[in-house]
């Protein structure tokens, strides 16, 4: 059965997650360096790994399955998931796929290289309404594309 797997630290749209999850009846799977709360009447489980840089994208790596999603804004954990046939969904609403991974890989180390030399490139910018509907709009789409893939029958 399709899951959903959430990189849990410092992701904007747990509650946009769990509101699609709940209306499409799918479980999700969120993963932390340490407890968040989440609703568990709406079949919502919280997983704490230990702390370090990548526990919790290692613990994700290993447990995804080609019928899951995984919601990250972290590249090269998404790049892992695409690895294993899973989908996978950027916070800020854009699907990776194995044609745009590569670009996105790219473009991370072009920015980590500049971070270096000492510029200052600040984060992303807040999420805006229209930016939180957008993003639940694509989830929905990209669940029902791993549930379609999967055999499972939409609700």
């Amino acid at each position: 059965m399709t899951e959903i797997f959430v990189d849990g630290d410092a992701c904007p749209v747990k509650d946009e997650v769990y509101a699609v999850a709940s209306r499409i009846g799918l479980a999700v799977i969120v993963v932390a360096n340490q407890r968040i709360n989440v609703p568990h009447d709406l079949g919502v489980e919280m997983i704490v790994v230990e702390a370090g840089p990548d526990a919790a994208d290692d613990w994700i790596a290993e447990e995804i399955k080609a019928s899951d999603v995984v919601v990250t804004a972290d590249i090269p954990l998404a790049a892992r998931c695409l690895e294993v046939g899973a989908l996978a969904l950027g916070t800020n609403g854009r699907e990776f796929t194995t044609d745009s991974i590569g670009g996105a890989l790219a473009t991370r180390e072009i920015k980590a290289h500049v971070r270096e030399t000492g510029v200052m490139t600040g984060g992303p910018p807040p999420l805006s309404p229209r930016d939180r509907s957008r993003f639940s709009n694509m989830l929905d789409q990209v669940v029902r594309r791993a549930m379609r893939r999967s055999g499972e029958c939409e609700n």
